[in-house]
């Protein structure tokens, strides 16, 4: 929740001092309002009055850290409902289902099946980022299928009801610092203190919302806010409607008890329905599963799901772009031709793709661009005569390439007679006006 700039001059220590090069403490407190200064500018501010600041301005909802080295990611620390209010913080993360009954053989199947999603879409790697490990009673079982799970790269997630067994396992895989699930009103107690000792995030059910919130309460008081809520698995009417009520209680009610992420178990609601679990994960994508877990999830679920969760977590305020540069693709050199696109993530990806695709080694120059497409670009002047002959002076392209020849895209051919004073040793071709032209286009020149 957002502070006013009155409630943040009560924390200032009112001696107009200047020190933090604002005329007066009533000045400095509302620029930190605005967040154009950090309240730390003041060199006075006292602890108590900076520990008030952060309780005040923290997210409804908390920020959890699950997982260890590359696999480690964070869930949680929401402030809206809705992607277009402002934005969404961190990602959900999707999971496939194990059991400690399964056969090896089944249990590798499943892994190896799960490990070959691995893409990169719009400069993000698109991949399975956990595995859900459901114990039995032969602690020994559990623990080898879980170090499975660490094996395969992924956050373990564990369905342990049992304290001791879950103590068992966890001392296996600890390291990997998985999600322990299993907390509950009858043994909450217990799974405290086996996840406080293992530094595990614990998962918390509950019979209803009610129950599930006197648990957490109970937790909290007992010193644990490393919590996710399990939305429950009675039916799929009931596990979406408490995803929905977790979340509001949280952000528009200010409930902080239940401000912490929340996990759905798929393969419980819908067992043995692989398209109804692909269709439900669409669903809990946008409405608010943090961790979403099925019982498979090949390519065909993956395309769809992880792009629809990219679309949902960017930021509509910036534009997704790539870092402007030289890239050579198809193994081009300094004797390579060059063709120019804008820094659109959007755009490069495309244009790399077809580039590719003609199998002509390709010298892709992106200039800053504000991450607009080309005609955008051209249209707001971030994309001009200047700003290309400044980008290849910047970037020394001169002098790493021997072929001078620049294609510009064909949307753009009306810089081509500005382009050819800038850089009088450089042949311009207009290009085609669609990507997927270019591979012809690069064979005819080339």
């Amino acid at each position: 929740m957002a502070l006013k700039g009155l409630d943040i001059f009560k924390l200032t220590p009112k001696t107009n001092c200047k020190e933090c090069n604002q005329p007066t403490c009533m000045a400095f407190a509302m620029k930190v309002a605005s967040g154009a200064i950090a309240l730390t500018d003041c060199p006075h501010m006292s602890a108590a009055a900076l520990d008030k600041f952060a309780s005040a301005t923290e997210p409804p909802m908390k920020t959890i850290d699950i997982g260890a080295g590359e696999c480690a990611y964070k869930l949680g620390g929401e402030t809206v409902l809705l992607r277009h209010d402002k934005t969404l913080v961190n990602s959900n993360l999707y999971g496939i289902c194990i059991s400690a009954d399964m056969p090896d053989a089944a249990i590798e199947a499943a892994l190896t099946e799960m490990t070959k999603i691995d893409y990169e879409r719009i400069g993000k790697r698109m991949y399975v980022e956990c595995v859900y490990v459901k114990c039995n009673s032969d602690a020994v079982r559990s623990a080898e299928v879980a170090v499975k799970a660490v094996a395969s790269g992924r956050v373990p997630v564990l369905d342990c009801a049992d304290p001791d067994i879950a103590k068992s396992v966890l001392g296996a895989i600890k390291e990997a610092k998985p999600v322990l699930c299993g907390a509950n009103a009858a043994n909450w107690e217990a799974m405290n203190a086996v996840a406080k000792a293992a530094d595990a995030v614990l998962g918390v059910s509950g019979a209803d919302l009610n129950e599930l919130h006197d648990t957490v309460e109970k937790l909290e008081a007992a010193g644990n806010k490393k919590l996710i809520l399990d939305v429950g698995s009675v039916s799929i009417k009931d596990a979406f409607a408490n995803a929905v009520e977790i979340r509001r209680a949280a952000l528009k009610d200010g409930d902080r008890t239940f401000g912490y992420p929340s996990i759905v178990n798929l393969a419980a609601l819908a067992p043995g329905d692989l398209v109804t679990q692909a269709a439900l994960a669409s669903i809990f994508t946008l409405r608010y599963g943090s961790i979403i877990l099925m019982e498979r999830i090949g390519y065909a679920e993956a395309l769809p799901l992880f792009g629809l969760r990219q679309n949902i977590y960017t930021d509509p305020q910036k534009p997704m772009r790539v870092t402007p540069g030289l890239y050579p693709i198809g193994g081009a050199n300094e004797n390579s031709v060059c063709c120019l696109t804008v820094d659109f993530a959007l755009s490069y990806f495309i244009v790399s793709g077809e580039i590719e695709r003609s199998r002509v080694p390709v010298n892709l120059l992106i200039p800053d661009a504000g991450g607009y497409s080309v005609l955008t670009a051209w249209a707001a002047g971030k994309l001009s005569a200047s700003s290309i002959a400044k980008f290849i002076q910047e970037f020394e392209i001169d002098t790493k390439i021997k072929n001078h020849t620049l294609i510009l895209p064909g949307k753009v051919a009306v810089l081509k007679g500005d382009l050819e004073a800038k850089l009088p040793d450089w042949k311009i071709v207009v290009g085609p006006n669609e990507a997927i032209q270019l591979v012809k286009f690069l064979s005819t020149i080339n």
